[in-house]
This record gives C-alpha cells, sequence and structure tokens, in this order.
C-alpha cells in the first residue's frame, strides 16, 4: 500500500512543481512589466523638488555614486540649493530615451523654473542603472546645474530695494528713510559671569525678558564675536544733547541708552529704519510698515518678499505697498572653492520703489491734529475747486515710528485699552450729521418743488409736533427769529423748519435724493470709506423719523469726506466732484455726480450758509473773517435714548469753505468732535477751526 501511494503521490508531485515554476515565471515577467521607465522615474524624482521631499529623491539614487555624499549630506546639498535660490514651478519637457549601454540608460530632457532672479532654463542628461530592483539614478551635481561640480557652490547674492517715499503736495516727506538705535550684545565680551545680573538689567532696560534675549543668543549662526541685535531704540539727536533741548521723553530715552553702555558687551550702532515725520499728525493716514512675517511669506510667494523684509501694515503704507517697495535685484551664479563667481545663472536688476506724492498739505494736517489732538473726532480738508484732499485726521491717535521700534506688550495693550480709542481711524466712519446736513436738504427741498426758498413757514415756538399722532415726541429748536424762511432757518439753524421740510419733500422723494447724491453707494476715493446711509432698513419707515432726517439726525450716517463732496457741489454749478489723493502738477475737477443742484438753487442756498458765518446771529460767526470770505454751516446732533434723555451725548460739527472762488487758498474744510455737550455745542469747532483758518490764510501753513 505504501508503494501504491508513492508511486500514486508522484505525478502529483510534479504537477505541483510544474504549477510553481509557471506562476513564479508569471509574477517575474508582470514584474518586469510593472518596472518603472527611467523617463517615469525621472519625472518623479524632479517633482520631489517642488514638494520639497529630498529624502524620496535620495530613495531613487544608485548610492554608489554619491562618492563624498550620505543621506544627511545629499538632502542638505539639494535643499539649500533649491530653496535657496527659491525654485518653484520647476517644469521638465522633451523627456526621451537617446542612448542604451549596457546597464545604463540615458535620458535628455529640458527643464525650467522660477527662481527668485527670475526665470532658469536648460537642457541636460540624466543616466540610469538597471538593477535587478528597477532603475537606479546615478546622481550627479550637475543635475542640479549642468555646470555645477561638487566641489562648486550656488551662491544668491541679493541687492536690497530702497522702499519709495510718501510725499505731500510740496514734496514734504510723509514716510521715508530715518535713523535709529540698535541695541545689541557682542557675547565674548558680556561676561556675565564677571558681571553677575547683567543679563536682566538688559531685559529691564529693554522691557524684555531674559529668554528672549538668551534664545537669541543662542541662535545656529552666532559665534562668540557677532553682533546679536535685540531692540531698536529712537535715535537721541547730538546736536540737541549738546544744545540741551532734548524733550522730557528723549532725556529719559538718553539715560536708558547711557545706562545700557555701561553693560559689558552692549553695544548701541545706527540703523536705517522706516520714519514717519508727522507721528500722530497723520497716523492713520500714512500707516506703518512691519517686518514680514511667515504668514505674510506664504501669502505672497513670489512678490520678492524675504525674511528681512517689511510689509506695509496699514494707511498709505498698505494701500500703495505695491508701488513703494520696489524690486530686489538678485544674482544666482556658481562659485568656485575660492569663492569666485564662475558661471552666472540668472539675475535681475534692483529696482526702487516709487515715491508716492500725495494731495495732502503736511502743514495744514498737523494744524489741524495739533487743535483737536485731545478730542475724539475727525476732520477733512479739500480744495474744493479740484477736489484734491488735503487733509485727513483723525483723533486722538498714535505714533506709527512706536511700531518701527517695536511696542512692548504693556505698550499695545495700552493703546488697545484707552477708552479714546486712538488706534480707531474715525475719518473712514460714519456719523450722525446733525444740522450740517440741513443744506443738503434745503437743496433736495427746492429741487422738488416741495416748498420756496421765500416760503414763510411760520413761528411755532421752541418746540413743535404735527399732531397728537406722536405722541409726546416733538421737535425742539434753539432759536425763535422771524421770518421763518430758508436763509433765516439756516442762520439760526432751525431743526423745526427743516423737520416740516422733509415732511414735505416725503419719504420716499427724500430717500431717492439722497441715493442720488451718494448715500449708498462706495465713495470713489483710494481709501475704503464706509458708506453713507439714511435708514437702518431699505426705506425710511415712519413720519418722525422723515422728520428727525430733515435736520440731520433719525438714522442718517454720513461719512464726512462723502459730505465734503456734497458741499463740493455749492461752489462747482451743481457738479459733486470725485474726491483725490494722488498728487497731480495741473489737477482740474472730475465730477463724482453731476447737475445735483441747479444754479438758482445754490444762489438762495448760499445766502443762508454765507450768514451762518458772516452775520452775528450766525452760529458759525466765530470763524467770521475779514480777509476771506467764507460761508458754511455748523451742526450739533443728540444722541440720546429717549427725548427726556439728559445723559446723552452731542456731536458737533464745522462745515466752512472759501465763498470767493477767485480766494488766494481755497479750502473747504469738514470737522466733528464726538463730544460738546460740554464744551460750547459745535461752538468749540468752530473755535478750533478759526485757529487752523488762521494759521492757513497767515501763511504759516
Amino acid at each position: 500500500m505504501r508503494r501504491r501511494k508513492r508511486i500514486r503521490t508522484a505525478p502529483i508531485l510534479l504537477l505541483a512543481a510544474a504549477g510553481a515554476a509557471v506562476l513564479c515565471l508569471g509574477i517575474r515577467l508582470a514584474g518586469e512589466l510593472r518596472k518603472e521607465k527611467p523617463e517615469e522615474l525621472l519625472i518623479r524624482y524632479m517633482g520631489c523638488i517642488e514638494t520639497g521631499d529630498y529624502g524620496k529623491m535620495y530613495e531613487m539614487v544608485d548610492t554608489d555614486t554619491l562618492t563624498v555624499l550620505d543621506r544627511e549630506g545629499f538632502i542638505e546639498r539639494n535643499k539649500k540649493i533649491y530653496e535657496g535660490i527659491e525654485a518653484r514651478n520647476l517644469e521638465i519637457s522633451n523627456v526621451k530615451e537617446t542612448d542604451r549601454s549596457g546597464k545604463n540608460v540615458t535620458v535628455s530632457y529640458d527643464t525650467s523654473m522660477d527662481t527668485a532672479a527670475g526665470e532658469i532654463s536648460f537642457s541636460n542628461e540624466a543616466v540610469f542603472l538597471n538593477t535587478k530592483d528597477g532603475y537606479l539614478l546615478m546622481w550627479r551635481d550637475g543635475l542640479i546645474f549642468p555646470e555645477l561640480t561638487a566641489a562648486e557652490k550656488v551662491s544668491v547674492t541679493t541687492k536690497k530695494a530702497a522702499r519709495g517715499r510718501i510725499l505731500d503736495r510740496n514734496g514734504k516727506t510723509l514716510a521715508g528713510p530715518g535713523t535709529a538705535s540698535q541695541v545689541g550684545i557682542v557675547p565674548e565680551k558680556l561676561r556675565e559671569k564677571e558681571n553677575p545680573g547683567s543679563m536682566e538689567l538688559i531685559a529691564h532696560l529693554l522691557d524684555l525678558d531674559a529668554e528672549t534675549i538668551q534664545a537669541k543668543l543662542d541662535a545656529s549662526w552666532v559665534r562668540e564675536d557677532s553682533f546679536v541685535p535685540l531692540a531698536t531704540l529712537p535715535q537721541v539727536s547730538n546736536m540737541h544733547v549738546m544744545l540741551g533741548g532734548l524733550s522730557e521723553e528723549m532725556r529719559q530715552e538718553q539715560e536708558r541708552q547711557d545706562r545700557l553702555l555701561e553693560i559689558p558687551g552692549v553695544m548701541i550702532s545706527d540703523v536705517e529704519v522706516r520714519s514717519y515725520p508727522l507721528g500722530e499728525a497723520a497716523a492713520h493716514l500714512v500707516g506703518y510698515v512691519q517686518a514680514v512675517t511667515a504668514e505674510d511669506l506664504k501669502e505672497h510667494p513670489g512678490e520678492g518678499y524675504d525674511s528681512s523684509s517689511v510689509i506695509g501694515r496699514s494707511g498709505m503704507e498698505a494701500l500703495y505697498e505695491k508701488e513703494l517697495k520696489g524690486q530686489n535685484g538678485c544674482e544666482i551664479s556658481i562659485v568656485d572653492q575660492n569663492g569666485n563667481k564662475r558661471e552666472i545663472l540668472a539675475s535681475i536688476p534692483k529696482e526702487d520703489g516709487q515715491n508716492i506724492q500725495l494731495t495732502i498739505d503736511g502743514e495744514l494736517q498737523s494744524s489741524l491734529y495739533d487743535k483737536f489732538m485731545e478730542d475724539p473726532g475727525c476732520s477733512v480738508a479739500m480744495q474744493p475747486y479740484t477736489g484734491e484732499v488735503l487733509a485727513l485726521v483723525s483723533t486722538p491717535s498714535y505714533d506709527n515710528n512706536s511700531f518701527i521700534m517695536g511696542l512692548s506688550e504693556e505698550e499695545w495693550t495700552s493703546l488697545n485699552e484707552d477708552k479714546k480709542m486712538p488706534l480707531y481711524n474715525r475719518f473712514r466712519q460714519i456719523w450722525c450729521p446733525g444740522s450740517s446736513l440741513k443744506p443738503i436738504v434745503a437743496g433736495i427741498g427746492l429741487k422738488t418743488g416741495a416748498f420756496d426758498a421765500d416760503e414763510d413757514f411760520g413761528s411755532v415756538g421752541l418746540s413743535w409736533q404735527k399732531d397728537s399722532t406722536w405722541g409726546s415726541y416733538h421737535v425742539t429748536t434753539l432759536h425763535e427769529y422771524s421770518p421763518v424762511i430758508l436763509k433765516n432757518a439756516l442762520i439760526y439753524s432751525d431743526n423745526i423748519y427743516f423737520a416740516k421740510a422733509a415732511l414735505r419733500i416725503g419719504a420716499e422723494n427724500l430717500a431717492g435724493a439722497l441715493e442720488g447724491l451718494g448715500f449708498g453707494q462706495e465713495l470713489p476715493f483710494e481709501i475704503t470709506m464706509t458708506e453713507s446711509q439714511y435708514s437702518n432698513t431699505e426705506k425710511i419707515e415712519t413720519e418722525i423719523q422723515l422728520a428727525d432726517s430733515g435736520y440731520g439726525q433719525g438714522q442718517i450716517l454720513v461719512n464726512p469726506l462723502h459730505l465734503a463732496s456734497m458741499y463740493t457741489a455749492f461752489l462747482n454749478s451743481g457738479n459733486m466732484l470725485k474726491p483725490k489723493l494722488r498728487y497731480e502738477t495741473d489737477a482740474s475737477a472730475e465730477t463724482w455726480i453731476p447737475q445735483v443742484f441747479s444754479q438758482e438753487i445754490i444762489g438762495r442756498i448760499m445766502e443762508g450758509m454765507y450768514g451762518v458765518v458772516n452775520e452775528p446771529g450766525g452760529t458759525g460767526y466765530g470763524a467770521h473773517r475779514e480777509d476771506t470770505i467764507l460761508a458754511g454751516k455748523t451742526g450739533t446732533a443728540e444722541l440720546k435714548a429717549a427725548q427726556d434723555d439728559t445723559s446723552g451725548t452731542e456731536i458737533g460739527w464745522f462745515c466752512v469753505f472759501t465763498a470767493d472762488k477767485n480766494a488766494a487758498k481755497p479750502v473747504l474744510l469738514v470737522s466733528m468732535v464726538e463730544d460738546v455737550k460740554n464744551l460750547g455745542g459745535s461752538g468749540y469747532v468752530v473755535d478750533k477751526d478759526r485757529e487752523v483758518l488762521e494759521e492757513y490764510f497767515a501763511g504759516g501753513i
């Protein structure tokens, strides 16, 4: 039985062996068919450069060809070169096998890539070794660049572009190069052991912590004789020191720097920084720059930024960043062992940033800031016949130079938590215009035929309501006068007159007319301003809201620059001008909204606005001048929860302009202060603007 069993089993074993052989042959043949071609391997290898996966690249290489590089060396060499030149958008094309000799296969290809110095393109060859496990790339340094040898390096040289200046209309610098003091440590001279506590003293004087300073000293690039920058401080002028003309703030700064220099190892050197000569006076307008962050570099790839760059964060610095920053020059070359340049692979020339000249009058800007610096508010000044914006001021303000020096956490917290909100840009916002809108409502009423300028609305005292349906609500005013016609209503700023006027105009007509004057529209201006509104909804909802809208309250909110633009219609034959911020040598007016009022209507409104400033009973008489004809309108907007609320605040306005087109220095000025209730109402704003205009017309500006 055993013999028969063996005889019967043998054929089965033979068949199994034969089957296994066939199976193995099939697997081997399938493996051969699935083996990656050299062209495919090359494409995959190059693709790893784009993703920065240098470890995967190493796995595709015949390590026997890496005579002087191990895995770490291979990764470091490729990483340093490709990332150092900022290689991106790498593409290979025309990949084809050109030679097959024994186990070696040669593949030719074309390469192009974008770099920090522009595009680099070349033709090259790669050789692959056919092994039992598939093809491997026979690596050489020439695969990076055909001309590169193992003993050579790729050098990237950058020439920094100068950032453009921001200038006012007279060519004075609003933002440009300045000098600061850079404090740093030379480690070998610090001698902490010989001078215990010196690190803590440095940290205290610079408002840093000792750990932060130590981390800077422990950076990989730092040597014993290196200068390690720690902080940038304001420069104290030697001339001021010699003359004893230092402010208290600068005197304290001088003392701090003197104490720092007494510590062994501390050095202070001059460094160029961005400087803002007007400081607080123009901070919201000009803005500031800061060092780029890792996030900035991700958001702006290929735009010429590096870790040492700055970028505009706000104001003009941010708005004109592209023009101001310029283009760094860059050269990528191959250098030999002695540092000699052997071949230039790519280069782009340095292009300094453009200067940006604004229509702003720096002295007028400073004058407005000086007068209102303690008051939460804003001011806009325009050349009323060209639309050029002469000043944009927000108060209180902050010193944009502080952002260049570096704010401490305490200083940053103080700015953010200040109840007066110095970081808040008020000229970009919308505010209740109060009576400053009355000339506009007057124009709408005359244009729609709702009333006549000479029509007497009748005297009703200082409090009025349409009828009993208004309940306890009354419109109030401050002055009684006669006759109650448009001219006098403007001069005495009669709320009751304009409430009645709005009711005559009607909600739909008033809303439509305001839309025709730019309400609900984006202001055509370089700086984005909040859109003016006439209601919190899509329409004026109630009769009381309509009446309140007639004298600039209700739910009406206006941007100050938009209000100034509306006032230009009174001086330009009814055309509302487009405000301008970029200076032109021969500036001419551009109309934003044409023919909003006829010349006849303007003449009747101007009678009242002339009287506001030039008649003794006018609310703006405090700005009256004998040498220059002025006209305008005051405004006081009451902000309260209910009619009987006595704790509400008052917004004070004054809109004033030169009424003579031949005036030597034509100007339209709109100023607003948030809380004037205990300061004298809009008269407080009138007095401040009078001082500004005195300087302006006297030639001090």
